[in-house]
């Protein structure tokens, strides 16, 4: 399996699987030892305080089973850090490797997920790795497609924002809209006052009551149901992303739709521009009496022209599907017998994955913007475009 790295110059590489370590509970080893996520993180400076409990603030925030919102699996997420930081909690230069075991990877649960293994999940990717990897697929929680897999970036991403928050970098997700209830016209200032306020992480409290009531409502239906959540980036400075294929735009885009239950992403006004006209559209600039540096009247764009940014809040909005496994009947196909079947299954799940998928937006945000810092520093260390370009 190819595709597990992310990044150029601070990169993350993620290993591990939804039911790891369920296979090798021998005696003697230590369960920590049994399996789970690992996240290898390169490119991360020297002097810079990192702790395991910096890391599992953020884990925190997508850890299942900590409201009727979640899964009802139980896992602790604990992360330990095991290279790359030295005396003091400071990082030496070296790539800093980050632990998180599987813990509730009980027989019953692989022997559910192992009477299901020879029928397609609808909304799954249970046919596409069939059909890449064959009868050795991973079929136990969906494997790398697992929703648990992203417990590994958002450890990656924590070390990243340990990095941003040296550079005043602030990225900020939250959930804006919950099967077509949504809340517009959050800012930065609401989202940081009301951060992780409520379960769903709503900075609109109505809003998000109502959110609550109808996921519960889906949840008691054995349905699940999709939603929005938004990114605000703040203090990216202007000027990153190196034109033409590595657009700051696009490697954001790469980063965000790389989870695997994203189907859209839209930067500032995003689709709506369609139905805009130029005067409408454009962003107009004007020279800040306070900083001497050129401003936008307006971020329509969403902090980015030509795939750049241009210093103001990077603001994105991002798709997310339903849940795939519901306990209703559905429709599918036997691989084994090659047969149509109709089946329910049964397994734990997330009524909507919204509420635990913001911080792993957040995270892959947070990569991506470090990673195009390098980018462009690099380049500027070798590039003389004049001071005049800089200080405006």
């Amino acid at each position: 399996m190819m595709g597990n790295t992310f990044g150029r110059m601070f990169r993350i590489t993620t290993s591990g699987e939804s039911y790891s370590g369920g296979f090798r509970k021998y005696p003697g080893v230590p369960c920590e030892l049994y399996g789970g996520l690992l996240t290898i993180v390169d490119g991360v400076p020297p002097g810079i305080k990192i702790t395991s409990d910096v890391i599992q603030q953020e884990l925190d925030k997508r850890r299942p089973g900590q409201s009727e919102l979640d899964t009802p699996r139980k896992e602790k997420d604990r992360v330990y850090i095991f290279s790359g930081v030295m005396e003091n909690d400071i990082t030496t230069g070296a790539p800093v490797g980050l632990i998180i075991p599987n813990r509730d990877i009980e027989d019953n649960q692989i022997e559910n997920h192992r009477s299901y293994r020879d029928f397609v999940r609808p909304g799954q990717a249970a046919y596409t790795f069939y059909k890449k990897y064959g009868q050795n697929a991973d079929v136990f929680g969906a494997g790398r497609a697992s929703g648990r897999e992203t417990a590994a970036r958002v450890a990656g991403g924590a070390v990243a924002k340990a990095v941003l928050d040296k550079m005043g970098v602030d990225v900020i997700g939250f959930v804006s809209g919950i099967h077509g209830i949504n809340a517009e016209g959050i800012t930065y200032e609401t989202a940081k006052a009301n951060y992780r306020k409520n379960e769903l992480n709503c900075p609109d409290e109505e809003k998000a009551g109502q959110m609550i009531a109808e996921l519960l409502k889906i949840k008691a239906e054995g349905d699940s149901c999709g939603g929005i959540v938004e990114v605000i980036a703040r203090g990216v400075p202007a000027g990153l992303g190196e034109p033409v294929f590595d657009k700051l735009s696009a490697i954001i885009a790469h980063a965000v739709m790389s989870i695997g239950a994203v189907k859209g992403i839209e930067f500032g006004e995003g689709f709506a521009h369609a139905a805009l006209k130029g005067s409408e559209s454009n962003d107009t600039p004007y020279i800040d009496p306070q900083s001497g540096r050129v401003r936008f009247r307006t971020n329509r764009a969403g902090g980015l022209l030509g795939g750049i940014s241009n210093g103001e809040d990077i603001r994105i909005r991002i798709a997310v599907k339903p849940t795939p496994t519901i306990s209703l009947p559905q429709s599918t196909v036997d691989m084994n017998k090659e047969e149509d079947i109709n089946i329910a299954f049964k397994s734990r799940n997330d009524p909507s994955i919204c509420p635990r998928i913001y911080p792993v937006c957040e995270a892959m945000v947070r990569i991506a913007i470090l990673d195009a810092i390098y980018m462009a520093r690099g380049y500027a260390s070798v590039a003389d475009v004049g001071d005049k370009w800089d200080r405006l």
